[in-house]
């Protein structure tokens, strides 16, 4: 993980910041229950970030723009032999958006990469863990509005994306979702991330977005992204087995329509982090994530904050396997 910093993520006030450290905290701290976790701050910040993590998460430090790990941060793989990689994706502020900033952050997979002993394999693909879905078998979900999106990767081919994630993931089989949710296709989103919209839990089983109130936008666009998936097969050919998780009741924020998903989870040794938001379908979506990760105990943490900032507990989070 990283602790936010500064700029958007912490917003004008003080009570804003504090609402960020807070729920960046709430998350790392549930996390460490569980495992290991290593929080990158900024040099600036260890002191502040001292007062909200728990003496058991670990720190680093290194020069932050921002604080969505999950996209400035390497990719976790493993080879044949278990041994650890760590790929390291260019990062341009999700297709160098105006209002984003990422000279430091796109310095962070290489120090991550660095400090894991992971081997540093370094992609030119313009990519975010963020953007991808994998099963561990070959399968991929990524969309064609941010691997081909011109801001990232101008001129690359749907074979040029499928060959490096192929490269670098081990990608076989490449399954290109038409767009993301609509706020996040708008000006402060990351233009269709796929991690709020569906999740393999177990091979051959899909977890997908379902906004239920016609009233909403994205009702018609969870609709097309069902419908879509319902007509793929996974790596090893298998129909998926999809299950519908449904949207928060809410429909708005102070913003306009909100990407609210319950999908934006993070699974860790023996349980899930989930998001809530004070919701009645609350209960409902971690029952569906309760019955998708047998085994493994299911905490919720109310994740409005960070939606408001644009994005959810995956978004903050990326996951390190054990290697030999």
């Amino acid at each position: 993980m990283a602790f936010p910093t500064g700029g958007y993520t912490l917003g004008d006030t003080a009570e804003a910041a504090h609402a960020a450290r807070s729920v960046w905290a709430a998350v790392a701290n549930a996390a460490v229950e569980f495992e290991p976790v290593t929080m990158v701050v900024d040099p600036s910040d260890v002191g502040t970030a001292a007062r909200y993590l728990s003496p058991a998460v670990e720190v680093l430090t290194a020069e932050l723009n921002d604080a969505w790990m999950r996209d400035i941060g390497p990719t976790f793989v493993l080879d044949g032999k278990d041994a650890l990689g760590a790929v390291d994706w260019v990062f341009n502020g999700w297709g160098a958006q105006d209002w984003a900033s990422w000279d430091k952050d796109a310095l962070v997979a290489a120090e991550v990469a660095g400090r894991s002993s992971a081997r540093h394999l370094v992609s030119e693909l313009v990519n975010e863990g963020g953007g991808i879905q994998v099963d561990g078998e070959g399968t991929v979900l990524v969309t064609e509005t941010v691997q081909l999106d011109p801001g990232r990767n101008p001129g690359l081919s749907k074979a040029d994306v499928e060959a490096e994630l192929a490269g670098t993931i081990g990608a076989t089989k490449v399954i290109w979702l038409p767009r993301g949710l609509t706020r996040d296709s708008q000006r402060f989103g990351t233009r269709g991330h796929v991690d709020i919209v569906a999740a393999i839990p177990s091979p051959g089983t899909l977890l997908v977005h379902s906004q239920q109130n016609p009233a909403h936008p994205d009702y018609e666009v969870s609709r097309e992204i069902i419908s879509f998936l319902s007509s793929t097969t996974d790596a090893a050919g298998r129909e998926w087995s999809i299950v519908e998780v449904p949207a928060p009741v809410a429909l708005t924020d102070p913003e306009g329509f909100v990407d609210y998903s319950y999908i934006n989870h993070v699974v860790v040794n023996g349980g899930v982090i989930a998001c809530t938001f004070a919701d009645p379908n609350d209960e409902k979506a971690l029952r569906i994530l309760a019955d998708a990760y047998p085994g493994r105990k299911v905490v919720g943490i109310d994740a409005r904050e960070l939606f408001a900032r644009g994005g959810g507990i995956h978004c903050i989070t990326q996951q390190q396997p054990a290697a030999v």
